[in-house]
């Protein structure tokens, strides 16, 4: 894990744009009508999105962003050729909803986003959205790893994820020209300000100090980018549980859903309106925060629903997602002594996924589940003795998984 660091947050009075403007998403008319294809975008902010496949139309819906587990899921690829293995990808993203999981997210760290090409970021993607649907499970949610180096491509990347079925953009800072940012702060805000702006899904900050060169996110800044309507939510891989807590506390009340509660309401009596809307409200606020915030490991799932968090955007699930739902529940129902027990079972076996990353990942789904296959080249397939002695890393977190 990385250290628990809270960045100074910056002192100068930059207010950013959304506090002036009205929230106007960009989609131009050639993402309407996207398809699927091998080819890449023509122009940088438009693609020749193009398949032969009924999967071409998503039909977007409205899938709120509610308290769970949410699964960075793998890409797999054919162990010969490497190309997307599309097939798999099917099978493990409904395993993962049969399991219970709240939502899933493409294009992750676990995904190998760096290794894929736009068009096989939006097959995974499509995969994804198509597998779930035809297996009954249209309402789930997908997130889309959307991270880029330039605002532009960044921007780009949220609207292919949208054509492919995408209902969230998960966005990393840009961080190659950081010692370039003048001061650090400001020039993120405005990233994100830009992003949000004209994206046509809503975007969740990914704080991951680790992937962009230490550059950590404080919770003044997350507070202050929370404030955006396009901007709902924060996934926390810094492990920074009190950070967690003061964002969770902070963005509690943005009421950010007002508008969006049914206008069934309207019909009953005007003496009971205020008491039925105020219970409403609170039942939305439940089921659907105003800024979601998610713990970005599975090994402080506890502490961080503890500390006011929503739940986990986890790689850990991809091995074991029924052990991380049931830890989420047993906390839910009240009962923390048992959800401390499978805590220690879920802790113990991120330590394995944490040490191996997404070879070890792969290399336990492997040997415990029959399919996994290896990464894109340049990372090297493990060992014999590396596969054992990640398969028995995970033996025990297997074991529970199996009894659940």
């Amino acid at each position: 894990m990385a250290p628990h660091n809270d960045a100074p947050s910056f002192s100068s009075g930059y207010t950013s744009g959304f506090n002036r403007a009205q929230y106007r998403p960009v989609i131009t008319s050639g993402l309407m009508t996207g398809h699927l294809g091998t080819g890449e975008p023509h122009s940088p902010l438009s693609s020749s999105f193009s398949t032969s496949s009924e999967a071409s139309d998503f039909h977007h819906i409205h899938r709120p962003l509610v308290p769970g587990v949410y699964v960075p899921t793998m890409c797999f690829f054919e162990e010969s050729t490497e190309d997307v293995d599309t097939d798999t990808i099917a099978r493990h993203a409904v395993r993962l909803a049969r399991a219970g999981v709240t939502g899933l997210a493409t294009q992750g760290s676990n995904g190998e986003a760096v290794h894929l090409t736009h068009a096989e970021r939006q097959l995974v993607t499509a995969t994804t959205r198509k597998a779930l649907d035809e297996a009954g499970f249209g309402h789930m949610p997908i997130i889309v790893g959307c991270g880029s180096q330039s605002t532009r491509e960044t921007i780009q990347l949220c609207r292919e994820a949208w054509e492919a079925g995408g209902d969230y953009a998960l966005v990393l800072p840009p961080s190659y020209y950081a010692p370039l940012f003048a001061p650090a702060s400001e020039t993120v805000i405005s990233f994100f300000t830009a992003v949000a702006d004209a994206s046509p899904i809503p975007i969740i900050i990914y704080n991951f100090p680790g992937a962009v060169g230490g550059l950590d996110l404080s919770s003044d800044v997350i507070v202050q980018l929370a404030r955006h309507p396009n901007i709902v939510g924060v996934k926390l891989t810094c492990g920074n549980t009190g950070k967690l807590a003061r964002v969770a506390a902070a963005t509690r009340n943005l009421n950010k859903h007002a508008g969006d509660e049914s206008s069934s309401s309207s019909s009953s009596s005007s003496s009971s309106s205020s008491s039925s809307s105020s219970s409403s409200s609170a039942r939305q606020q439940q089921q659907q925060p105003d800024f979601l915030v998610l713990a970005g490991s599975a090994d402080f799932t506890l502490q961080s629903l503890i500390a006011g968090g929503h739940g986990i955007l986890a790689g850990l699930a991809n091995i074991a997602p029924k052990a991380c739902v049931r830890t989420v529940e047993l906390f839910g129902q009240g009962k923390l002594a048992e959800a401390q027990a499978l805590q220690e079972v879920v802790a113990q076996g991120d330590w394995t996924a944490i040490q191996g990353g997404v070879v070890g990942v792969k290399s336990g789904l492997q040997g415990w589940m029959g399919y996994g296959g290896y990464a894109r080249s340049p990372l090297p397939r493990p060992t014999p003795e590396q596969a054992r002695k990640w398969k028995e890393g995970f033996r025990d977190l297997v074991l529970l998984e199996k009894s659940l």
